[in-house]
């Protein structure tokens, strides 16, 4: 997703559901004079999200803040943002392989409304122009589409995520923009395995695999 998601240099995002920060951290590298400010409900991901931004130096770009995006704190303007980012819960209560641990439980499983939740938050926060981008499970998308649709926000762009090039979808990523035109741009497929098994360069080049730590 943050590979996908296209933040201005300057400018301001918000990560609905932003765990423990790693989506906005990746969004910070090598844009010195963007903001990213996170909403999170579970308090124990919020506190980990501070001790990630300290531990990066990026106290002042970036915040978490304790919230439920279907009540949004007041720490979030509406009309502020040019980009929101969301990886939400993917799977209908007690399906989807469900975890002992609550917090993995409340990460994983959505409500039943929660794709709509999602957009009329996006919705509020983002400037006419801005642009909303998340992932998600492509049983879901038309129903993704719909709910975007829905907040006034036209789907731009759209890539499918497979582990290799005969695998099923396994993700979506989606963009929309708030105020857009209709026109959606289907883009070339992610794959994350060649036919040996291997990453492919894309997904290298991704995960930074060849970088010097």
């Amino acid at each position: 997703l943050a590979d996908f998601a296209r933040p201005p240099a300057r400018g301001r995002v918000c990560d609905l559901g932003c765990g423990g920060g790693a989506l906005g951290l990746l969004l910070c590298r090598g844009r010195p004079a963007l903001r990213v400010d996170g909403v999170e409900i579970q308090p124990a991901a919020v506190r980990l999200a501070r001790e990630n931004i300290a531990r990066n130096g990026l106290e002042g770009r970036m915040t978490a803040v304790l919230g439920d995006w279907r009540a949004l704190p007041a720490a979030l303007p509406a009309g502020g943002y040019d980009l929101v980012v969301c990886n939400p819960p993917y799977f209908p209560p007690g399906t989807g392989g469900v975890s002992r641990a609550a917090a993995h439980r409340a990460a994983r499983h959505a409500g039943a409304d929660t794709l709509e939740e999602v957009c009329r938050a996006a919705a509020r926060l983002l400037k006419f122009g801005g642009t909303l981008a998340l992932v998600h499970r492509p049983e879901q998308l038309c129903r993704l589409l719909a709910a975007m649709a829905g907040q006034g926000m036209e789907p731009k762009r759209l890539r499918i995520v497979h582990q290799h090039a005969t695998a099923p979808a396994g993700a979506v990523l989606v963009e929309g923009k708030k105020g857009g035109r209709p026109g959606l741009a289907l883009l070339p497929p992610l794959l994350l395995r060649d036919g040996a098994g291997a990453p492919t360069a894309e997904y290298r080049r991704i995960y930074r695999m060849d970088e010097e730590v």
